[in-house]
């Protein structure tokens, strides 16, 4: 197993935790190597299977009224193995690639009991660390650590980790409907109506405002529409806390910190998440990416309300 800890004095998990995260991934390593070969022989088609079979008939609504319901099961952090991600994802094929941002590369997968017995039908979103990209294994560390712990409707929930050797991987609840992003900027969508922005723009404060009055206090720092999902119902919520960091707690007044976060959401003095909830907000009524010179007064007709 690799070294899933860091010596580093401003890491966010305790040895302990440490120590805990590599139980848990060998653990479910060596699960994972007694019931390998039943796996690979299995004749049953998994729900995976039968998800990306195009002849498969099946109703939209039903699976993800299904998946809502056992989305709310998986209470605890689970340690996948590399190997079952592989088999969740097709190794990783291309065309199951969902997105890829600075942490790497998002696949979607379909989690169930032929996967890990126990494991309730759910369709997920596999993050995998890109070893040459801009975040690393603080930023993963980072993600186990926030997400693992908070729960809140408006937080995307983190359903499992893999720590192998040089691997490093965070398995999500899949949201339906993509990023506030796609659905702001992208031409072929449908505007969204002002309803549904208002509701999307109190979700995600309310996201904010829980990680801001949480017992101890977190500094999100990378507050914008790329980062807000939404579910099937367009529920906002909050994800990829790479960036985070735990906020002052009692009679702290600041804490200090490199600068970080996104150009154009991030307020010139010091990342803070209150001016990019204003930026974000500014985005959710003009439909315009930041940062946009063009969206100056007297600018072009390209930033008006879609």
């Amino acid at each position: 197993m690799g070294n899933c800890g860091t010596r580093e004095e401003s890491a966010v998990v305790s040895n302990a935790q440490v120590q805990q995260l590599h139980m848990l991934s060998s653990l479910a390593a060596a699960a994972a190597k007694n019931g390998g070969s039943e796996k690979r022989h299995s004749r049953n088609r998994s729900v995976s299977d039968l998800m990306s079979d195009p002849s498969t008939p099946r109703n939209t609504n039903i699976v993800e009224e299904e998946s809502r319901k056992n989305s709310l099961l998986y209470t605890h952090v689970i340690a996948f193995t590399l190997f079952e991600l592989e088999t969740i994802t097709k190794s990783f094929r291309s065309d199951y690639i969902l997105g890829e941002g600075g942490f790497g590369t998002v696949y979607k997968g379909y989690i169930d009991e032929n996967v890990r017995v126990g494991l309730k039908s759910l369709p997920v979103a596999v993050k995998v660390l890109n070893k040459e990209g801009l975040q690393g294994h603080r930023e993963w560390l980072t993600e186990v650590n926030f997400l693992g712990q908070l729960r809140h409707p408006n937080l995307v929930k983190l359903i499992g980790y893999c720590c192998e050797d040089d691997h490093r991987l965070l398995v999500y609840e899949f949201m339906f409907r993509g990023s506030l992003e796609n659905h702001l900027f992208r031409k072929a969508t449908v505007p969204l109506s002002w309803a549904t922005r208002m509701m999307i723009a109190l979700g995600a404060a309310k996201g904010l405002a829980f990680l801001h009055n949480a017992e101890r206090p977190v500094i999100y720092r990378d507050f914008k529409t790329s980062n807000i999902l939404l579910d099937s119902d367009y529920t906002a919520k909050l994800s990829d806390f790479g960036l985070a960091k735990a906020g002052p707690q009692g009679d702290e007044t600041h804490v200090s910190t490199r600068v970080m976060g996104t150009y154009g959401y991030a307020a010139p003095e010091y990342v803070n998440d209150r001016f990019a909830n204003n930026v974000v907000g500014a985005g959710v009524g003009a439909a315009c990416r930041s940062p946009n010179p063009s969206c100056s007064p007297g600018g072009p007709a390209a930033c008006r309300v879609r």
